[in-house]
């Protein structure tokens, strides 16, 4: 029994640890504060911050770095090779010289073999210095979303508190009216209740905040209650490049695109290292040899060549045309899914530009006029309160809808600019306002 209670002991003290370990990174990370001393935040400052503590892109460049490594290795020589050996029971002998041979040998690949080893690796290191690209890529959408997010819900926080500050203006009216007997008791009812509404979307939208911020710190690495500095706002809207150039900027920049394309010319330099390998290598060799009586017979030079065997080589070959072949159908299907993408997302963005520019040229405007009116006719005694609160709640869903349009936008523009491989400021001649 003791013994049990020992091992159960142990396990739970082996559960503990294990906790401890798992979570000592993300403790570590809550040692420095990334946003220290800054009281707001922008859409550029989060993706620098979620870019510079995310795990996977040191990982990455690790590997680009390795990747790199291999293309000196690749288009270097093999390391020479010495021998040296002896005759054992030449040594101290009567009349005999003591044997010893030495040997010197030195393999040389067929011309342009190395060289074709070398491109290969290249093309393989810029694969994968494309892959980091891509997750910085992909990265840098997300944040801007969850940006995106982040203004939103704060936005809608304020719009809340105005309609309630706007709401008991309202109740006040309603209040005085009824107190000089030109309202009835329902119209200060009817406000004490959409007061209430208004409080509880208070708690709707913090539990929303919430959310938000967890998936910031989440991206952060970071705990998920930890705090953000509020949001400054979101960029002014830009005018998109002709789709033409977006097309071409997709193509040129889309890394994972580049990185087929890089993977398939490091196929097609491994197919031609195939071919070249039907010729034999040369391995050129010198050596000494005491063991002849003829000093003339001592020193020796030569070469020796493999035979290249067609079977196995014949089947490499086969092989890398296959490997070709592949990555250039995955290439062509890429670009056909990557056109169909941006042709899509720019779709969305302009979309979201219209519904924006239609909330804040024209709707909003008409909610602000038919307020004020409602609000006119309710105090002279033509209007109704009923009539008052519909022209308030359609004010506030109005500026809503509208920072819903610009958040909208924000994360089309995100998923576009992830298609075209890059930001679209330097392309449009705006800048981040």
């Amino acid at each position: 029994m003791h013994n049990k209670k020992d091992c159960g002991r142990s396990r739970f003290e082996a559960v503990l640890l294990g906790l401890a370990v798992v979570c000592q990174p993300l403790l570590a990370v809550e040692a420095d504060t990334p946003f220290a001393n800054e009281s707001s935040l922008t859409a550029s400052r989060l993706v620098e911050v979620v870019l510079a503590r995310n795990p996977d892109i040191p990982t990455m460049e690790a590997t680009w770095e390795a990747a790199k490594a291999r293309i000196e290795q690749a288009r270097s020589l093999d390391d020479p090779m010495l021998s040296y050996s002896i005759a054992p029971q030449s040594a101290g002998a009567d009349g005999m010289d003591f044997g010893q041979k030495l040997s010197l040998s030195q393999r040389l690949s067929w011309p342009g073999k190395r060289d074709l080893r070398g491109d290969v690796a290249y093309f393989e290191s810029d694969a994968a210095f494309v892959g980091i690209e891509q997750v910085r890529l992909k990265l840098t959408e997300t944040a801007k979303a969850a940006y995106a997010d982040w203004y939103f819900v704060h936005a809608a926080i304020r719009i809340n508190g105005i309609n309630k500050s706007l709401l008991q203006e309202f109740q006040n009216i309603a209040e005085i009216k009824y107190s000089a007997g030109r309202a009835s008791r329902q119209d200060v009812l009817h406000a004490e209740v959409e007061r209430v509404l208004l409080e509880h979307r208070d708690i709707v939208l913090e539990r929303h905040r919430r959310d938000v911020l967890a998936d910031i710190n989440t991206l952060l690495q970071r705990l998920p209650d930890q705090p953000l500095p509020l949001p400054v706002g979101l960029p002014e809207t830009i005018p998109l490049p002709a789709v033409e150039q977006l097309r071409k900027l997709a193509l040129e920049h889309h890394p994972a695109l580049r990185a087929l394309v890089a993977r398939t010319q490091a196929s097609r330099h491994r197919e031609r290292l195939a071919e070249r390998n039907d010729y034999p290598d040369i391995t050129l060799k010198a050596g000494y040899n005491t063991l002849w009586n003829q000093s003339e017979k001592r020193l020796t030079v030569g070469a020796s060549i493999n035979i290249p065997l067609q079977g196995k080589r014949r089947a490499a070959k086969d092989e890398a045309r296959a490997m070709t072949l592949r990555l250039d159908s995955q290439q062509r299907a890429k670009v056909s899914q990557l056109m169909g993408d941006l042709q899509r997302a720019v779709e969305k963005v302009r979309e979201s530009e219209h519904v924006l520019s239609l909330y804040q040229d024209r709707l909003l405007p008409l909610a602000e006029e038919n307020l004020e009116a409602a609000q006119s006719d309710y105090e002279a005694g033509s209007g109704n309160f009923l009539d008052l609160i519909s022209a308030e709640k359609n004010l506030m869903q109005t500026r809503l809808k509208r920072e819903q349009a610009r958040a909208d936008y924000h994360r089309r523009l995100a998923a576009l600019e992830h298609i075209v491989g890059g930001t679209l400021l330097a392309h449009s001649g705006s800048n981040e306002s």
